[in-house]
């Protein structure tokens, strides 16, 4: 098997573990406050508010993960090259020489 292929594929393997693992512990610790905001405080529910917010995070990290635009590795090798360009102008060196 090709060793490039499968590091790839261990990676992405290891973003989606991660990204389960961070979805579990969003759902746990959610349910924790909402049950302890609704027993100690039910006539202020303040619970939603971190529900929101680290739901947005959580958003964004599995737009990251399944994402096949932003982990497609044809996209990550022209974003290095769009980092190298401004360097590259600088030393008067292509951008496909630099580095």
């Amino acid at each position: 098997m090709d060793d490039i292929a499968y590091r790839r594929a261990v990676a992405r393997v290891e973003a989606r573990l991660g990204f389960y693992r961070h979805a579990t512990i969003y759902v746990a610790v959610n349910l924790m406050l909402a049950v302890l905001n609704l027993i100690r405080t039910p006539d202020h529910l303040w619970f939603q508010w971190p529900l929101f917010g680290w739901g947005i995070g959580l958003l964004a990290h599995g737009v990251s993960v399944f994402s096949y635009r932003w982990n497609h590795p044809a996209s990550k090798e022209r974003m290095i090259q769009r980092e190298m360009e401004p360097e590259a102008r600088r030393r008067h060196v292509p951008p496909s020489q630099a580095g």
